[in-house]
């Protein structure tokens, strides 16, 4: 047993554990933005998707959910974290190496050098993120909560720029996530850094424009019949 933990941690397993678990969240990431989606059709389509969400399983679907993410969000931090750190120590001591990109030969992408960076970025607002909406909210019902939210000018600007920092980390994200898992090779490599720009693009903009639509048209004093 302890042999597969230490097989499961070895530089190897780190890498595969970092893709699986990145494939995951950007499951999750597609899933979120279609159902955030709903609220460009209307408020209450929008309070409905939440409360049928937490119908499921009479609430406990989304509690095992939510605990089964967190942990997939947990390893895949703390997986990425030592990789890069790894690699950044075995790259002093090798001294400099030309790293292999999507061009194929020799210059990391802005992408790529600032994954770290990003994934802090992201990870912190994900936290802020939860509290605002979920542990906290500022009104009676999610879409009250959303718009008030987003009544601020400085804080809808701040979504879009970590909206645009999660665009740099999928685009570098999911096409590493498959050459980690030995699933891209130099015949498919290039094909999937032009997916994974289209998908890093569709994802970024798709959330960005949600703060956005908010700030100009949200109504915080939303309610819904009967109050809630």
């Amino acid at each position: 047993m302890a042999e597969k933990g230490s097989v499961a941690w070895s530089s190897v397993g780190k890498k595969v554990i970092t893709g699986l678990t990145g494939l995951a969240l950007m499951g999750f990431i597609i899933a979120h933005l279609i159902g955030n989606l709903t609220l460009f059709i209307g408020p209450h389509e929008f309070v409905a998707y939440g409360e049928f969400l937490e119908s499921i399983l009479f609430g406990k679907f989304v509690i095992a959910f939510e605990v089964v993410m967190f942990f997939i969000f947990l390893f895949h931090i703390v997986a990425a974290v030592t990789v890069a750190w790894t690699d950044k120590r075995k790259a002093r001591t090798e001294g400099y190496r030309y790293a292999k990109n999507a061009g194929g030969k020799s210059r990391k992408t802005l992408s790529s050098r600032s994954m770290i960076v990003t994934g802090i970025l992201i990870a912190i607002f994900v936290v802020g993120h939860i509290y605002l909406f979920k542990i906290s909210p500022s009104k009676e019902n999610l879409y009250a909560t959303v718009a008030d939210a987003f009544t601020g000018l400085s804080f809808t600007i701040f979504t879009v720029v970590v909206m645009i920092m999660l665009g740099l980390h999928l685009r570098h994200g999911f096409w590493s996530a498959f050459q980690s898992l030995g699933w891209a090779n130099d015949k498919y490599l290039p094909v999937l850094t032009r997916v994974a720009l289209v998908f890093a693009l569709l994802m970024a903009v798709g959330f960005l424009v949600i703060p956005v639509f908010m700030h100009f048209t949200g109504d915080p004093s939303f309610t819904m019949p009967g109050g809630h």
